[in-house]
């Protein structure tokens, strides 16, 4: 399908290499939190396909219930209003009623370098409404993450050879906590996928680049969750388990969600990357309906 370049270039730049032939726009949101994220990714979506002209959107969702994994419904829920993938981490088994929702989703990926037992599956294949089919792989990393997984590296070659017997489109969600270990997975992947995200850390990060051989990368995507807050979580909450080393429960804060996350181009015959860019959008209609309550508030005050 022939489609128009990137319409949206940032000020502070992007990457970019240029092409005349077919090319597919693909979205890739960073980790939701809670509901505030989830609002935000509802609310946002519509508006960032159309802009973008988004062929396909891939989601982080392992925050998106209660900062804790996601349940069965909330990821249903993702699926209706239009997120083609989900993607996951650490969190993936903090809802023990997941377990059985992830044998039977194949658009909802656990991590694919967990050991053989483990229930669901780490990548996938999905097709965009116009037939054009894009691998999307899920892996974690190992370096001061709490799991004993299968080495990341060694599982993306064997699942590469898979995806390739049928599109050279792929895309790794590298959900890690060093980023050095992102970055090597970067490296690693240079000319064999389309594009390595990294997820987990909550900041995006403003490496974006198009490596070497064609592969898009960024070392995180961000999250989408609550702005004034500790990577989504109440702020003083964290402020006081810093202060006091106490084993205190996390919350996810209130108020206004910014989403983050990037939209990527991608050559639809050769699966090199074309352009990244990263993307930053504020959850205007919260504040909308902010001041309409404080309005009515302010109004029964009267």
């Amino acid at each position: 399908m022939n489609r128009p370049h990137l319409i949206k270039i940032p000020e502070r730049g992007g990457t970019r290499v240029t092409n005349d032939g077919e090319s597919m726009n693909i979205l890739c949101i960073g980790d939701v939190v809670g509901k505030p994220g989830r609002d935000a990714v509802e609310r946002l979506l519509d508006d960032l396909k159309e802009e973008f002209r988004v062929d396909l959107v891939i989601v982080n969702v392992e925050n998106a219930a209660g900062g804790s994994g996601v349940t069965s419904k909330i990821a249903k829920h993702f699926l209706e209003i239009g997120c083609d993938v989900l993607t996951s981490g650490d969190h993936v088994w903090d809802q023990k009623e997941l377990e059985e929702y992830l044998k039977e989703e194949p658009f909802l990926l656990r991590p694919a370098n967990f050991p053989e037992g483990a229930p669901g599956r780490g990548w996938c294949i999905k097709s965009t409404p116009s037939g054009i089919k894009v691998g999307v792989v899920n892996m974690i990393g190992r370096v001061f993450m709490r799991y004993n997984v299968d080495c990341p590296f060694r599982a993306l070659d064997t699942i590469i050879e898979e995806i390739k017997k049928e599109t050279s489109i792929i895309v790794v969600d590298m959900h890690a906590e060093a980023t050095s270990e992102k970055v090597a997975m970067g490296h690693y992947g240079d000319g064999r996928v389309s594009c390595v995200f990294g997820t987990h850390t909550h900041i995006q990060t403003a490496d974006e680049k198009i490596l070497p051989n064609g592969t898009a990368y960024i070392t995180d995507l961000g999250m989408t969750g609550p702005y004034d807050s500790v990577i989504g979580q109440k702020k003083e909450n964290i402020l006081r388990r810093f202060l006091t080393s106490l084993p205190l429960r996390f919350n996810v804060a209130d108020g206004e969600a910014t989403l983050h996350g990037i939209v990527i181009e991608i050559d639809e015959k050769t699966g090199k990357a074309l352009h990244i860019m990263r993307i930053q959008r504020e959850d205007k209609a919260f504040q909308e309906q902010s001041g309409k309550k404080e309005s009515c508030s302010a109004m029964q005050n009267e």
